[in-house]
């Protein structure tokens, strides 16, 4: 790794650091993308590792308290030195990160960019390790890496560089621990997810999907209460249980191509219709899927829509369907919608479909809605909801297995979209009688498609399928279970 960036380093020049020579246009436009994900800094103290001549360590010095900027390149520290020393706040450091240490608890953030894609597997675990420990309680990672294969147009004679896949940083540092206990309480702390996506600057410049960030936060981990199957993680959970790649692609097969949600592509387009899209509004979709709703919409009334999932299985998905459909208005990410940040009034429509359900606190939820959606925004979702209390031993059980959190259709309306948030024209209404027409036609379909289908999985996945299905009008039937669809506007 030496030998290929003196090789790379002669000149400091941001064309060297970044291995292309349209790096000034992608600076230009990648800046100001990267630096919008990023919490907060006001009061932080800030480590950026792989800090090179200091694209990013600049503008980390005007927004946080204080900056230690390292890399393992002379020229590259000496130039960063030279350009932003006079800026104050800020120390620089030549070292290589695999031999860096740092007391416990030392920063707030730590930013990466094109670091560990540059590490063997043992020294990015290592350092995983180490970043976790360095970090306060709350504090945040990011990292940006090139993935798949090389996305610089840069001559290289050799290239050392290892192009891992998103799901294998996924995995490895939500999987990290660390272990903070103390003399009289058990504590133990991970990473979980706040979103991961596309650099969209490569995307529209070199039509390159392959460059990603993520931005992580360190929480406590509750190591009596664990998720649902003993994960430690609800992605984890997620990804693993209720929405495995194959699971993903038997519940396409029953609401059809592109779909995930009841009704697949016909509830959406009478549920879209209520919200009167026009082009050029800006959509996001919480619980967007493997992103069928998304390409309708955009497709249909030239939208921009942002696809948001905790599933990396469902974003993965979309990503590759994203690729073939060839749709510039379409992006998608892995995030978690109670962590993620937008400014106030960013987008025209905040559409939902069964996926609210997943999470415990909705009121705090809504208001994020309500503040990222622009005056005259409109609110659609539909959900999971349940019939008054009590329920049947059956649904309890169903509920418990799957971690909802369901609220009966009433509830839902009045106390989190309209009382307490602040928004108008609110309908709340029970389609529970939709729902139920829905599931039998999906499961009369999946009789009439049983022979593909099992042909393309297996009879045992069929019989899971259908089986599921029986279930849930069961319960929709008995009165457990319910359907909401719930529409609002913010004045």
């Amino acid at each position: 790794m030496t030998k290929f960036w003196k090789e790379h380093s002669k000149f400091a020049t941001v064309e060297e650091m970044m291995l292309d020579s349209n790096a000034q246009e992608l600076t230009q436009h990648e800046l100001p993308e990267i630096l919008s994900l990023l919490p907060s800094l006001a009061s932080s103290d800030v480590l950026e590792l792989g800090a090179g001549i200091g694209r990013y360590t600049r503008h980390l010095i005007g927004k946080a308290r204080h900056v230690t900027a390292v890399d393992f390149m002379e020229k590259f520290v000496e130039k960063n030195r030279k350009n932003n020393s006079h800026l104050g706040n800020a120390e620089f450091i030549q070292a290589d990160v695999t031999k860096l240490d740092f007391p416990k608890h030392s920063f707030d953030m730590v930013f990466s960019n094109w670091l560990l894609m540059y590490l063997s597997d043992q020294e990015l675990k290592s350092l995983a390790e180490k970043l976790l420990m360095w970090l306060r309680p709350g504090g945040y990672l990011f990292f940006r890496e090139s993935c798949f294969h090389q996305s610089g147009d840069c001559k290289r004679d050799f290239n050392p560089t290892l192009y891992r896949s998103p799901a294998y940083y996924n995995h490895l540092m939500t999987s990290v621990l660390q272990d903070e206990s103390e003399k009289t309480e058990k504590k133990c702390y991970g990473f979980d997810m706040v979103v991961s996506k596309t650099v969209q600057t490569y995307v529209k410049v070199k039509n390159n999907q392959n460059q990603l960030c993520w931005l992580m936060q360190k929480v406590c981990r509750d190591v009596v209460q664990q998720h649902q199957g003993g994960f430690s993680t609800f992605q984890e959970f997620l990804d693993n249980q209720q929405y495995t790649r194959r699971g993903i692609l038997r519940y396409e097969k029953m609401f059809g191509s592109g779909y995930v949600s009841t009704g697949g592509i016909s509830t959406t387009k009478e549920f879209v219709d209520m919200v009167n899209l026009t082009a050029g509004q800006k959509v996001l979709d919480v619980g967007c899927g493997i992103g069928g709703g998304d390409f309708y919409m955009a497709k249909t009334f030239e939208v921009e829509v942002l696809g948001m999932d905790l599933s990396s299985n469902m974003v993965e998905i979309a990503m590759e369907r994203a690729v073939k459909e060839k749709l510039p208005l379409v992006q998608f990410e892995v995030s978690d919608a109670t962590k993620r940040t937008f400014p106030d009034s960013t987008f025209d429509v905040v559409y939902s479909r069964d996926t609210i359900l997943h999470i415990r606190d909705k009121l705090d939820l809504f208001r994020k809605f309500y503040s990222w959606l622009k005056p005259g925004g409109k609110l659609l979702i539909s959900d999971y909801c349940c019939g008054e209390k009590p329920w049947s031993p059956a649904f309890q059980d169903y509920v418990n297995q799957r971690g909802y959190i369901l609220y009966t259709p009433q509830r839902y309306g009045q106390c989190c979209i309209c009382q307490k948030v602040g928004f108008s024209n609110v309908r709340a209404e029970d389609r529970t009688e939709q729902f139920i027409q829905v599931i039998k036609v999906e499961l009369q379909r999946a009789v009439e498609m049983k022979e593909e289908f099992i042909q393309e999985f297996s009879q045992e996945d069929y019989d899971a399928v259908v089986n599921g299905w029986t279930k849930k009008l069961q319960r929709c039937e008995t009165g457990d279970q319910r359907w909401g669809l719930f529409y609002a506007t913010k004045e």
